[in-house]
């Protein structure tokens, strides 16, 4: 009397092996069920290897795109960084949906920074720069994290300095608090010896995609080339 399949694995494979669709997970299995099935199952079983073996041939062979090689921090897919509401200084509120279709260069920074600020700025001109006709899919934004001193008319002498299409944005002690929150950057007055104060705060640069979506992290000092590469790669993938 012929035994079934499925009572004919459970008695004599389980020790060996089992095979499950699109995966063998022993070939001894395969070799037993074919030498011990009746011809229909022999021919199923094959059909069903071959199948399964081409699948995971064609599958391994096809092309596949490849991730962007990028040379700053890949931040791709983290849940912040989706929303700025603060007051340009040409006096215009303005969101992340303003600049949907550029490139987005967000620094949260100040006029009175004595060094890294310029240097960031100085940084992200010259990318512009280079970018040449791309340049306007670029938009650069700087977050002031001093709003009580960084008013709109300080603000629309210092940023368009480093490149005429820069925006300052700013807000009150509220709104400034809500946007630093929202990128995670941190910012903290600090008392100089002459009485008044500067403000510590978190150096770095965030890039979003031309959809909006934050992508990438450039830590202070990583340097326009580096910039300029993976910016191309979002406007050429965008």
């Amino acid at each position: 009397m012929k035994t079934s399949f499925p009572a004919y694995a459970r008695a004599h494979l389980r020790p060996i092996g089992v095979v499950t669709l699109g995966f063998i997970q022993d070939s001894r299995a395969v070799l037993l069920l074919a030498a011990c099935g009746t011809l229909r199952i022999n021919r199923l079983l094959v059909a069903a290897i071959l199948w399964a073996l081409t699948s995971a041939l064609l599958g391994g062979c096809g092309d596949r795109p490849q991730a962007p090689q990028f040379k700053l921090t890949d931040i791709s897919g983290v849940d912040f960084g989706k929303a700025l509401n603060l007051t340009d200084h040409n006096g215009k509120l303005r969101t992340l949906a303003d600049f949907r279709g550029k490139v987005v260069m967000v620094f949260f920074g100040f006029a009175h920074c004595p060094d890294v600020c310029p240097t960031a700025l100085a940084e992200m001109a010259q990318v512009v720069k280079e970018l040449g006709r791309d340049a306007d899919r670029v938009q650069v934004l700087m977050v002031t994290v001093d709003p009580e001193r960084d008013t709109q008319q300080v603000l629309k002498q210092y940023v368009p300095s480093f490149n005429p299409n820069f925006l300052g944005l700013y807000g009150d002690a509220g709104a400034t608090a809500r946007a630093a929150k929202e990128f995670k950057v941190y910012y903290q007055k600090q008392p100089v010896k002459d009485g008044g104060y500067s403000v510590d705060h978190s150096a770095g640069t965030y890039i979003l995609d031309r959809e909006g979506r934050l992508r990438l992290f450039a830590q202070h000092g990583a340097g326009a080339p580096a910039m300029l590469h993976d910016i191309r790669i979002l406007l050429d993938a965008s």
